[in-house]
């Protein structure tokens, strides 16, 4: 059964604290079974049309691995070779109704005007994580701001909120992160002549054995900083791992790919 929190999906006084020690909070079971089973069939529709949109798309790779721009849109497939599965997808949301309604969710916005700071919210990005069973590659340590520090003047205002639409393990490859690494701000990527590489985190900078692989149940939420660093493991399971992880940051701001001003 889903866990009670405060009628209003407020984070309490605890939470808030331990997000501002840790840089990252759990909410355990937030979404039921029957909610769950209709988003999970919208993520796969969604899945779905993103690939049938990729001859429309440009193509590129950076550092042996494939992605394609479709209008404001990215598709990062698996990185074995001639690989059609899809990685990630950024943004998702707009292509299937049901995960726009989702990033409208009380559950996910109540919580972020408070981890935001602002009164009034908008969508910085979202994107869909498609860890599939036995196939999904991992993701190395790494920070988000980094990613966004150059594209926005308030990256410190642009806390994440995942989803997990599985149950999220060990073996399947769970969220990983380095509680209270988000402290540091950006940190120092690992120079490593790649093109991706500055945007992994250097091991120099934080403490790699304080890593703590958050398992959750199916329909949690974990919320984080865009600074803490974090990653995950390879899915050696038979098990998917599926996630939607959204961020939002104040009203009136555009969205990153797109320019696109969307308020919740």
């Amino acid at each position: 059964m889903p866990h009670s929190y405060l009628p209003d999906h407020t984070l309490t006084p605890d939470e808030l604290s331990r997000y501002a020690r840790d840089g990252y909070l759990v909410r355990e079971s937030v979404f039921a079974d029957d909610e769950l089973e209709l988003l999970r069939e919208a993520i796969e529709r969604a899945a779905n049309k993103a690939v049938s949109l990729v001859d429309q798309g440009n193509t590129y790779m950076l550092d042996g691995k494939r992605f394609v721009d479709i209008n404001g849109m990215t598709i990062q497939f698996e990185h074995a070779l001639n690989s059609d599965t899809p990685r990630v997808i950024e943004p998702v949301a707009s292509l299937d109704p049901s995960l726009g309604e989702l990033l409208q969710d009380t559950r996910l916005v109540e919580p972020m005007r408070q981890l935001v700071g602002a009164d009034e919210v908008a969508i910085w990005t979202n994107k869909l994580n498609l860890k599939r069973p036995r196939e999904g590659t991992g993701f190395g340590w790494h920070q988000d701001s980094p990613y966004w520090i150059h594209d926005c003047a308030h990256v410190d205002q642009l806390p994440n909120v995942m989803l997990a639409f599985d149950t999220a393990t060990e073996d399947n490859g769970c969220l990983r992160v380095i509680p209270g690494s988000h402290l540091g701000g950006c940190l120092p990527g690992t120079d490593d002549g790649t093109s991706l590489g500055g945007f992994y985190t250097s091991t120099n900078g934080f403490d790699e054995s304080q890593q703590m692989a958050l398992s959750v149940t199916a329909g949690s939420l974990i919320f984080f900083s865009p600074h803490i660093v974090h990653g995950s493991q390879p899915n050696h399971s038979s098990e998917p791992r599926r996630a939607i992880i959204v961020t939002y940051q104040p009203a009136g701001h555009p969205t990153l790919k797109t320019g696109e001003v969307l308020n919740v």
